[in-house]
């Protein structure tokens, strides 16, 4: 990677990433590297933030006049009603995972489901007109069913624990199911019978959690394997590690394709560059600097 220090001048402005933990993350060498690579002033850097010191943490970034900033786990949602305007799709969800700073007016949007649906249609994976179950309710997963219903996805049969993401998986059924042409249900996840019954005539199976990822690596969502098909195709929107219980399970079943979260990451990440820069990321230089695997 360009060495920062060689770019880092009196004009260089900062963007970031709140998150907690997030010491994993790719996002700033995804970045910085497309930074350089562009000839952008420009610097990306991580803090770990969770929702205790949350509203102090935007109040010192817009008081910074820091461009704009990623938003991680446990953030998304909270992070929702310190911000002054969401996008349309941001009110949707009711999670952003991108803030754009214009001179102190704090917009904020979500990227994951664009990038996710892009991830997927780059790995060869069409559920357009097809029926998806997906496991989780939190910003992420309510950005990827949002936008798999806005882009078409015929069926979302979404799973959650009976939690704080109970009522919010829901409200996005709701959404779906009163503002596209999808159809949604949600079913408790402890319903192991549902959700078998789900997945059997699912195109394509989705987690959306962070099962799979410190602090729940090597765990699964699904009970175990028998819930799979030959013909069913598996995405985890976990990309560290590269493969999770449930990806390395899927394989080893025979799924007809399982795929990471990295081409998720990857995507929105290039969607979020361009509305803070107004520039496209270079993408193909991204893919080789991440070795990533899409």
């Amino acid at each position: 990677m360009a060495e920062i220090t060689e770019r880092v001048t009196g004009h260089t402005e900062l963007i970031g990433l709140i998150a907690y933990p997030i010491r994993h993350s790719k996002s700033p060498t995804m970045h910085n590297e497309a930074f350089a690579k562009l000839g952008l002033d420009y610097c990306y850097m991580c803090f770990e933030v969770d929702h205790h010191n949350l509203e102090k943490t935007v109040e010192g970034l817009k008081a910074m006049k820091v461009r704009g900033w990623n938003v991680s786990m446990p953030n998304k949602t909270t992070i929702v009603k310190y911000l002054d305007h969401l996008t349309p799709v941001a009110k949707m969800c009711q999670a952003v995972n991108t803030v754009i700073n214009d001179n102190g007016v704090l917009t904020g949007t979500t990227t994951d489901g664009v990038g996710f649906m892009r991830g997927l249609k780059e790995s060869g994976i069409d559920p357009l007109g097809k029926k998806i179950t997906i496991v989780g309710a939190g910003g992420a997963a309510t950005a990827i069913e949002i936008q798999a219903a806005l882009d078409g996805v015929a069926e979302i049969s979404i799973f959650n624990r009976q939690d704080e993401f109970y009522q919010q998986a829901l409200t996005n059924c709701k959404n779906i199911n009163e503002n596209t042409k999808a159809k949604a249900q949600v079913f408790d996840l402890a319903d192991h019978e549902a959700l078998r019954k789900e997945i059997e005539d699912s195109y394509l199976f989705v987690n959306a959690t962070g099962v799979g990822m410190k602090p729940l690596e090597g765990q699964m969502i699904l009970p175990d394997a028998s819930y799979l098909r030959k013909d069913l195709y598996v995405a985890d929107t976990v990309y560290a590690p590269k493969e999770t219980e449930l990806l390395r399970v899927a394989r080893e079943f025979g799924v007809k394709k399982a795929i990471n979260g990295e081409g998720m990451m990857l995507y929105q990440g290039a969607e979020a560059f361009k509305l803070w820069t107004g520039k496209e990321m270079p993408i193909e230089h991204i893919k080789d600097v991440l070795n990533l695997e899409i």
